[in-house]
């Protein structure tokens, strides 16, 4: 490997050396983000959004299949709808962004940058809705939001992030409910399969629930560094914010009622999640589903061949780019640079080409995921990339959950729980008595957080992790983004 090769490679810190750093350097040098001149901002490349483009595209039509439109609302929330919801603006309190001037006039009215949509949502309900007829309401848009957060992450935790959030309204409590179970289904779907990133379902606590929620519901995902990330909620709004808002109709019993509301969403923090749970010492490792470019062309281009190298290579590029998304890299730069370079972008796949590789009628694919070469036949290229696209993507869902399953423990001691969440981290699956106390003196002593309380998981035998006492629920605790 030639010096500028090396050094390519070098500034990327080890994850085992320094994992925030081996993020940062990542995320900067494959240009998925920079850092803008905001505090606690970013700028998505295109390299980046192209790839929150695709997870939108793939999340969207699965929303839209279950029966929700998409709609926009305003960016700007009067102060006077925040204020209405007692638990809903004390949870946002300290992370809302005010417009207090409009020009050079002071507002009458102060206006929140939207921290989330429910209250401008519930005002518009309270409108739309007059009659059992005018249910289910099932909306979802896609926006940014604003959340004046004091420590800062690209992707993971920013000021304004980009999202989307379905708010449904619904005749009953059942309907409700099985709408926001439908679409923690749909969520814990979309990531497991389009991002190869396994995932735990389960119930937040109450502690943990989202501010006005009835029940809140999450997907946990376990990233490289045993942390955990809330990777999706999906909330049961009860009847909070319809009381709140008047959103009432008139039932086909001819009384008047208020609606049951669900809502749940998504965020940019899946990239982040992306990044930490396939990534490597290499860089990116993205799944074919969302890759913004599944694979790249780099033809080997001596001198005296260049033109009939990269003339064969762009007539690959045009046959095969009809139905996988690629790129060719013909700049003017060493094949190991370029391969140096695609492998930290994290594409999955490589196809080199050279002069030798005409002659025999052939290409070579290199897999990401595994290193692999194969030379395969020009004939057979569309059905091999289709099949390794696939292997690819399995193989790194079955990568994730093998570490997870490697990073899971079951404990019954607390001190042994105290031990593992300071050494190796993990998720720790454990018995608690369903006491507030306890759950706030775990988090005190070692900033282990309950995670969620698993949806389809038998319980364990024992008493309560941190009382002894008598155990309501198996948990799963971690330390979390």
């Amino acid at each position: 490997m030639a010096k500028k090769d090396k050094d390519f490679v070098k500034e990327v810190t080890s994850r085992e050396e320094d994992y925030s750093q081996w993020y940062l350097d990542v995320i900067l040098k494959t240009e998925m983000v920079d850092y803008a001149p905001v505090k606690g901002c970013m700028v998505i490349r295109p390299y980046g959004f192209t790839l929150w483009e695709n997870m939108q595209a793939l999340l969207d039509k699965k929303i839209k299949d279950t029966g929700h439109k998409n709609a926009y609302f305003p960016l700007f929330i009067p102060e006077s709808l925040l204020q209405k919801e007692a638990d809903h603006v004390e949870g946002f309190a300290p992370e809302v962004a005010w417009v207090t001037h409009g020009g050079n006039e002071k507002l009458a009215e102060r206006l929140v940058v939207r921290p989330t949509s429910e209250t401008i949502i519930c005002s518009m309900y309270a409108k739309w809705i007059q009659s059992w007829r005018d249910l289910p309401v099932l909306i979802n848009q896609w926006c940014n939001v604003v959340r004046w957060e004091k420590t800062t992450r690209p992707f993971l935790r920013t000021s304004e992030f980009l999202w989307q959030e379905g708010h449904t309204a619904h005749r009953t409590e059942e309907e409700a409910q099985e709408e926001t179970l439908k679409m923690l289904e749909v969520y814990r779907e979309f990531v497991e399969e389009d991002l190869a990133i396994p995932v735990i379902t389960g119930l937040k606590t109450d502690k943990e629930k989202f501010a006005g929620a009835l029940r809140t519901y999450t997907i946990e995902a376990l990233m490289g560094d045993g942390r955990a990330l809330q990777s999706g909620t999906s909330h049961n709004l009860g009847q909070h914010f319809a009381k709140v808002f008047d959103i009432t109709f008139l039932d086909q019993d001819d009384q008047l009622k208020y609606v049951w509301q669900a809502s749940w969403g998504v965020s940019t923090r899946l990239i982040g999640a992306i990044i930490m749970v396939h990534g490597d010492n290499r860089g990116l490792k993205i799944p074919p589903k969302v890759a913004p470019v599944q694979v790249v062309v780099v033809p080997i281009m001596p001198k005296k061949t260049r033109e009939v190298v990269l003339e064969k290579a762009e007539a690959l590029l045009v046959t095969l780019g009809e139905k996988f998304r690629m790129d060719i890299d013909d700049r003017d730069y060493s094949p190991g640079w370029k391969f140096n370079e695609w492998e930290m972008k994290g594409v999955p796949l490589r196809l080199e080409i050279g002069p030798k590789d005409i002659e025999k009628g052939q290409v070579v694919l290199v897999r990401r995921d595994t290193g692999e070469k194969f030379f395969v036949k020009e004939e057979d290229l569309d059905s091999t990339i289709e099949k390794l696209l696939a292997e690819i993507q399995d193989n790194m869902f079955q990568m994730a959950l093998e570490f997870r399953t490697q990073n899971t423990t079951q404990c019954e001691d607390y001190e042994d729980f105290q031990k593992i969440i300071a050494d190796r981290r993990g998720f720790v699956r454990a018995n608690w008595c369903g006491h507030e106390q306890c759950e706030e003196k775990i988090k005190e002593d070692t900033k282990a957080t309950i995670r969620c309380i698993p949806l389809k998981e038998d319980k364990m035998q024992g008493s309560c992790l941190c009382c002894g006492g008598e155990a309501k629920e198996t948990v799963y605790f971690a330390r979390a983004y």
